[in-house]
């Protein structure tokens, strides 16, 4: 059974003909637990959705890069920011968000950190556009901060939000390689902060504009986009490469699944497994230092998943292992890695 997608009162459009399932399945879910709370509140006698049928969802698969075709794709990127954005995801497991809301307060790459191999940067924050009601009803809620509009007609605005869930919020360290293109970035938008002078709005982001305002999306979609076009790669989305940063780590570390999740922030089970309650420096160092060696070091591109002992690939309540062999190409779409 389809459902026909919402037209937009603007433009007289939708962006897809049909409601798909997982849509229609998460909205269920929505009204489920509203009306399961009216019906603890005594509103009404019983829940409306708890027998209400569902259409069976099946995750559709997302391709990702291979280390050898992501290594030519950055070798041909002429995009600076493009080529630095692509590095942070795929070495730091970042989310977009994540990464465009970066600042250069959490980001320790002194020469000393570097040649120590704890240079790191530490997401706490994320950058998000939402639509000016919704910032209204939130009040002041997990906002830090909300950018200036550029037209006072806007109905969204940018804003720095806290992460949804504390395992976001997390240290992640650099390999060398990837330290000192965020030393080289640096520099060149401190030049450019002096070119500018008080013309330049100055948020301390490590990615802005050339003026130093957020960016959107879009300034990294558009440009990822079109390296595909001009090259011909494997179509992926932005989001792929934190898909391929932890597949990458777990085949590195020989499954060591308490390293990767830290990397990455998991909240739930998908890819990785529960939020461990201790997770240790070392190892995720090491994370960054394999990273330097194998991909940047170009002496393993291709590394296979190493034998690991029993009780450091087994979940808690089960003798589950992390990716016994083989080499992941493809993971569920909606999966939030």
């Amino acid at each position: 059974m389809k459902r026909r997608a919402v037209i937009n009162p603007l433009n007289k459009t939708s962006r897809n003909e049909f409601v798909s399932s997982s849509t229609v399945r998460d909205i269920n879910k929505l009204l489920r637990n509203c009306f399961e709370q009216a019906v603890k509140w005594e509103l009404m006698e019983k829940n409306p959705c708890t027998h209400a049928t569902v259409p069976k969802h099946k995750s559709q698969k997302r391709d990702i890069w291979t280390a050898d075709t992501l290594m030519y794709a950055l070798s041909v990127c002429e995009d600076e920011r493009l080529k630095l954005a692509i590095n942070l995801s795929f070495s730091c497991s970042l989310r977009l968000g994540e990464l465009l809301g970066l600042t250069w307060d959490c980001v320790d790459i002194s020469p000393e950190a570097i040649e120590e191999n704890r240079a790191y940067v530490f997401i706490n924050k994320e950058s998000q556009r939402i639509r000016k009601e919704s910032l209204n009803a939130l009040d002041g809620k997990d906002v830090l901060l909300v950018f200036p509009t550029n037209h006072k007609k806007n109905s969204t605005v940018r804003i720095l939000k806290t992460p949804k869930t504390e395992s976001s919020v997390r240290k992640i360290f650099l390999p060398k390689s990837v330290a000192n293109m965020l030393v080289d970035w640096k520099a060149e938008q401190d030049e450019m902060k002096e070119i500018l002078g008080d013309e330049y709005m100055d948020y301390n982001l490590v990615m802005a504009s050339t003026f130093g305002l957020p960016l959107g999306d879009g300034a990294i979609r558009g440009p990822l986009k079109k390296l595909i076009e001009d090259y011909n790669l494997p179509p992926v989305v932005f989001h792929s490469f934190r898909h391929s940063s932890v597949t990458y780590k777990l085949k590195l570390n020989g499954g060591d699944i308490k390293a990767v999740q830290g990397d990455s922030g998991h909240a739930q089970v998908n890819m990785v497994t529960d939020v461990y309650s201790h997770i240790l420096d070392d190892d995720r160092r090491k994370n960054a230092e394999l990273f330097e060696e194998a991909f940047y070091e170009k002496k393993n591109l291709d590394p296979q998943m190493h034998v690991q002992q029993e009780n450091n690939n087994t979940v808690a309540n089960g003798n589950i292992k992390a990716f016994p062999g083989g080499t992941l190409k493809k993971v569920p779409h909606n999966y939030r890695i």
